[in-house]
């Protein structure tokens, strides 16, 4: 059964989104240091990662826009795994309701590939000319009630000022969002399975998942 990974890997001092710091990788607990714990020979490693939630490819949960609303903790792994996939191609920039057309979405993971992960660890990549889920589509996917939408662009909105439809109403709505998506040209538009799992976490809205498909 083939299988592609659609996350991007997580680097030390990486940058996902401009303005956020990147993470920071270190040892919590070196081969080194550890040789003087356990048995001669034996040695083992702990790292530590000090990161925001908005970092790689992360799903995002009703409580990252809405207070008090559904987090991390509170997402069923039904939600987020093995979901029937569906993908759709469109370079943008905005991307409409004529994108979708008419077809049946509810309960799908809805990936829309428009090529932008090709500028990943660029400049281009957080620049304002991004694709993004525009308005009248965000408003269009709240009736078709996909389970996720997910993009392969630095955000799921447009980023030239500060209003943040797709978040607002995706999210209020129920319906989760991946971001950062990647190699989505790999996948067959449908037939597929889709996971992306979080870290099971309370109080947190928002979370790096390892996004992947098989068919």
């Amino acid at each position: 059964m083939p299988v592609a990974d659609l996350s991007h890997t997580l680097e030390d001092g990486m940058v996902t989104y401009p303005g956020l710091p990147g993470p920071v990788i270190t040892d919590h607990l070196s081969f080194d240091d550890s040789q003087g714990h356990y048995a001669s020979g034996i040695e083992f490693h702990i790292g530590r990662i000090d990161l925001v939630t908005n970092t790689g490819t992360y799903l995002d949960t009703p409580a990252h826009r809405w207070r008090g609303r559904q987090d991390l903790s509170g997402i069923p792994i039904e939600a987020v795994a093995g979901l029937p996939g569906i993908v759709i191609h469109d370079e943008g920039p905005e991307l409409s309701f004529a994108t979708i057309g008419n077809i049946e979405v509810e309960g799908a993971a809805l990936l829309f590939h428009t090529g932008w992960d090709r500028h990943w660890k660029s400049d281009t990549y957080g620049s304002t000319d991004h694709p993004f889920v525009g308005e009248s589509l965000a408003r269009a996917l709240v009736e078709a009630r996909p389970a996720i939408v997910g993009i392969d662009s630095v955000n799921i909105d447009s980023t030239l000022g500060g209003d943040r439809p797709a978040h607002s109403l995706l999210l209020d709505a129920g319906i989760l969002i991946v971001e950062h998506l990647t190699n989505l040209a790999d996948l067959p538009d449908d037939g597929f399975e889709f996971s992306a799992v979080p870290v099971k976490v309370r109080g947190l809205g928002t979370f790096p998942v390892r996004a992947f498909a098989r068919w």
